[in-house]
This record gives structure tokens, sequence and C-alpha cells, in this order.
């Protein structure tokens, strides 16, 4: 089921749609058009004397969630706390998805299977619809296990036809609990500790998924090099996680908490 609200400390892509002299009001492309609210003093740091100097209406721009009250309607967003790199992973994050909701729509057309249940069935298991097709592009029918034959069969097809697959791609996810008053330090540590990589030709990219939960993407050359790579990335985190007295536990596919 599709999120109806963003979670605090969440990046989102919003769309600004009026600026005034306390702030900006923005829509969140991803949740149904909601409404947020960037205070000035989270437009950018130090002072800001013409906030149109950093944000206008109609702008498309990425914004980290400070707070979310759903009885009031009210979310709460920085444009200060993003940097470039999060800004553009984000954006072509958010493209990439909006291009696997129109290849769903492929999907649901020719099984006859509502867009929704197909979403719903989809998204949460295997971590984001790109993923999915971007998988099911470089693996097959090994990558689509467990789904209805006419539903997998649509899905591979979509993907070969419209996925470019350079590298190898896989995903794996890891579980990382630390109860110490400095937990949260323990897992930020943990988590640079699994993008440091051995082999050459590798990239890690690691997400939140929810408490405790961590998505591990490895790009490589190969399956092989991709493999051992996420393992040791995954063991790597683990370790320091334990040491602080923390628990950890990796998972090659999703699997429910």
């Amino acid at each position: 089921m599709r999120k109806a609200w963003p979670e605090t400390g969440d990046l989102v892509v919003c769309t600004v749609v009026n600026v005034v002299d306390f702030g900006a009001f923005v829509q969140l492309d991803e949740y149904d058009k909601k409404e947020g609210l960037i205070h000035i003093s989270e437009v950018a740091s130090g002072w800001v004397k013409y906030i149109r100097d950093h944000v206008r209406e109609g702008q498309k721009i990425v914004c980290k969630v400070l707070n979310v009250d759903p009885s009031r309607s009210h979310i709460d967003l920085s444009f200060k706390d993003v940097n470039e790199h999060q800004r553009r992973a984000k954006i072509q994050e958010w493209k990439s998805e909006q291009k696997a909701e129109k290849w769903l729509e492929f999907v649901a057309e020719a099984t006859g299977i509502d867009k929704e249940a197909l979403y719903d069935q989809l998204a949460d298991k295997f971590g984001g619809l790109y993923f999915l097709f971007e998988d099911a592009a470089a693996r097959g029918p090994e990558a689509l296990k467990g789904l209805q034959p006419e539903v997998a069969a649509q899905i591979e097809l979509i993907a070969k036809e419209n996925v470019k697959i350079p590298y190898v791609y896989i995903t794996g996810y890891v579980d990382l609990a630390c109860p110490q008053p400095n937990g949260i330090d323990v897992i930020k540590r943990a988590l640079k500790a699994a993008m440091k990589s051995e082999y050459d030709e590798v990239r890690f990219d690691v997400s939140y998924i929810g408490a405790p939960r961590y998505r591990i993407r490895t790009v490589a050359l190969d399956y092989k090099t991709a493999e051992n790579a996420m393992k040791k990335a995954a063991n790597a985190a683990i370790e320091v996680v334990i040491k602080a007295g923390g628990t950890g536990k990796f998972h090659r596919e999703l699997q429910s908490s």
C-alpha cells in the first residue's frame, strides 16, 4: 500500500507553489500533492534577505522532512539540509519510479489486474518498482520468483524493452539496531563501513527502508563480484553494531520485520 504520509528524515520531491515573506509552501509530488511548509530559517544557511533568490514558484526541489502532523495536515520541511548529491540522487530516483509506474500500467493492461493491486503486491516486496524492472532486465525469471506467471512474463518483457543495464544491479537488506545512548552514531558508523569497498568498479547505495532496515544496492560488472561485495559490506556494518552492543542481520531478499 502506498504511504499516505512521509516520515521524519525522508527526502521528498516538491513543487514550490507559493513564496511568502516567512517561507515557501510546496506540494509533495510523491504524496498526492500534500502541502508542506519550508520556514524561511530552513531555506538556506545564514540570513536570507530575499527568499526568491533561493526558491521560486513552479520550481522543482528536494526537501528533507522535519516533522509530520497528519492530524493537522501539516508537514515541516527543510531545503537547506539537502546537499547537491542528495538532490540529484533523489530526483533520479523519482524520475525512475515515474517510468516504472507507467510500465506497471502496461503490465496491468496486459494481465487484466488492477494497477493498484499490482503496486501493493510488488512495490514493498521488491523495495521499489524501478528496482523490480531493473532486476528483471538483468536477471530475468530468477528475479521474479513467487509472482504469477503472467505477471512475471509481462514484467520481464517490458523490462528488457525499456531498461538498459550496463552493469549488474543487486539488492540486499540489513537490519541494524543498537540500544545504546549513542546508537544513532553507531548506526551511522556502521553504514559508512558498509560503503567502503575493497573492489574496483563496485558502487554501493545504502538507503533507509524503515527501522531497523536498510537497503544495500550494489552495482558491479558481474554478479559474482556484486554478491561478494554486498555480503562484505553487510558484514562490515553488522560487525560495527555488534561491537557496540547492538544486533545485525543480513537478508538477500526483502523480508517482513
